[in-house]
């Protein structure tokens, strides 16, 4: 069997800044349920972790399901594009790409509004496939995820690269390598007390720790 090096990149806060589109949606949910509304700054912890999870801390596990539905109005609508790139990410992917390695997105968000992000920045090209969630939370969790995705594309060696500690703990169940990327919403000391040994600044510092 050949060698096959596969790359499985998060999403949000680790090739796009998605804070506008969440953490808007989110208080346009909030709105909705007529319930106090932090501001966008106070939302960002919301980046990276289930949406279930991150509802139930905001309105209870009561609301939470309602609450999801009130945010997909908005960010199926518009949220989805109110992503901003991180300055590097495309000229990383296409190096990582051309060098042989088999790239991958695993994200908790829905894989129907992850296909539709990577699309319309322009990133398609440079991804073998885009595992997610299904809208009901299925595969959410991202050990769950990553068990999936590992079991779906089989790889002889595997790195996960994200930006929360969801993404390392993940990985490390999985039995995979794991890099942490300080530039997203996750703190170094986040990242580094989920297990993670190797971190980086900005996405073209992962050319020198993947190869």
């Amino acid at each position: 069997m050949a060698l096959t090096r596969a790359i499985y990149f998060d999403l949000d806060g680790t090739l796009l800044d998605p804070k506008v589109g969440i953490t808007t949606s989110i208080q346009y949910a909030l709105e909705q349920l007529g319930v106090p509304v932090p501001a966008p700054d106070e939302l960002t912890k919301c980046i990276g972790p289930p949406l279930h999870q991150s509802f139930c801390s905001l309105v209870g596990e009561d609301q939470a399901e309602q609450a999801i539905a009130f945010y997909r109005e908005r960010f199926s609508a518009i949220g989805w594009m109110e992503n901003v790139p991180y300055g590097g990410v495309a000229k990383t992917l296409a190096t990582l790409a051309e060098s042989g390695l088999t790239l991958y997105v695993a994200t908790s968000k829905p894989w129907m509004y992850a296909k539709k992000i990577v699309h319309h920045f322009e990133l398609s090209p440079y991804f073998e496939r885009i595992f997610g969630s299904e809208l009901d939370g299925t595969r959410a969790d991202k050990t769950e995820l990553l068990r999936f995705a590992l079991a779906t594309t089989q790889p002889t060696a595997a790195t996960m690269i994200g930006d929360r500690q969801h993404d390392v703990i993940g990985a490390l169940a999985n039995g995979m390598d794991v890099v942490g990327v300080t530039y997203g919403y996750g703190s170094i000391q986040e990242l580094k007390q989920a297990g993670a040994t190797r971190l980086v600044d900005r996405p073209a510092d992962l050319l020198s720790v993947v190869f």
